[in-house]
């Protein structure tokens, strides 16, 4: 049990279960399956865009990735008009969401390494102009998913909502790269010191390209899947998802300074976040009450974290 204490994911698990719990007392334990389940279906998209910025976090200091909403709506717009309410073409959008990710992930480590642009600048600027693609391609239509893609992201598996379950295979995945492969040696040793890694022969550019490749990649999964899931693609759809996913990376336990990610903690912080938003839905509160608490929410996490990110340098 001490030793389960000590995992920096475990906490985010616990304030989950506490305020599921809290939302469980004051609605008399009436809507706690419905509660459940939407909590695991709208969570499931914030776990998709969390890991991908985690990777991209663990990375070190300055890098980060804003192009994600951009990204979601514009592989969400494409794929959605490319399959054009057909079921057959369910799998060439999603090939061409992919696509899109490809390119926008080789675009911005572009900018960072060949303009020698910060990160945080570079994803910005190419947020704007992936944005602008994605509005003239959009033109102010709003085209309906086909009625397959629709039916299976809206659907359940043995109770456990489709998107869920999607979310849970790419952690898997991720999981797997970061612990069992090379790529997630290599990564962890840039994120904990670039100079060092350097000197230790790892391809510190080739590493980098590929991580901010897979977080556009995941980012666009998620917009083919959010739009299918909403009934279409809308031009601000992936707008709440650049505070999100930074917030379900920092409060799931990745370190801030980099060289540590945390999978399992994207998850226990996402079904967090959005037990917190629904519980003050429930209450009356606005959206900017809901933005100062996450606020405060990241700041309090990397306080308590203040400890084990300090000194990875």
């Amino acid at each position: 049990m001490i030793a389960l204490m000590r995992k920096p994911w475990i906490w985010s698990f616990i304030a989950t279960a506490l305020v599921f719990l809290t939302t469980i007392l004051v609605t008399g334990g009436a809507s706690m399956a419905g509660l459940a389940q939407a909590t695991l279906t709208f969570a499931a998209f914030s776990v998709i865009v969390g890991i991908g910025q985690m990777l991209v976090i663990t990375l070190g200091p300055g890098n980060i990735d804003l192009s994600v909403p951009a990204t979601m709506t514009l592989a969400g717009t494409v794929a959605l008009k490319l399959m054009n309410v057909e079921d057959s073409m369910v799998l060439p959008g999603l090939l061409v969401a992919i696509g899109i990710g490809v390119l926008i992930g080789t675009g911005n480590y572009a900018l960072i390494k060949l303009l020698r642009i910060p990160p945080i600048i570079a994803t910005l600027s190419m947020s704007f102009v992936v944005q602008s693609t994605a509005i003239w391609t959009n033109r102010g239509l709003r085209i309906k998913p086909p009625p397959a893609l629709a039916d299976f992201t809206t659907s359940t598996t043995a109770g456990i909502p489709n998107v869920a379950i999607i979310a849970l295979i790419l952690s898997a995945i991720v999981w797997v790269l970061l612990q069992k492969t090379v790529y997630g040696r290599w990564i962890a040793a840039i994120g904990q010191s670039i100079r060092a890694a350097r000197m230790a022969g790892i391809p510190i550019d080739g590493i980098r390209f590929v991580t901010y490749v897979l977080c556009a990649i995941l980012a666009s999964i998620c917009g083919y899947l959010l739009a299918s899931f909403s009934g279409g693609a809308a031009l601000n759809m992936g707008s709440e998802y650049l505070l999100m996913s930074i917030a379900v990376v920092v409060i799931g336990g990745t370190a801030v300074a980099g060289g540590d990610s945390n999978v399992p903690g994207i998850w226990g912080a996402s079904l967090f976040m959005f037990l917190v938003v629904s519980m003050l839905n429930t209450y009356g509160f606005g959206a900017g009450v809901r933005l100062i608490l996450t606020g405060l929410i990241i700041i309090a996490v990397i306080m308590l974290a203040g400890g084990r990110t300090a000194g990875k340098r």
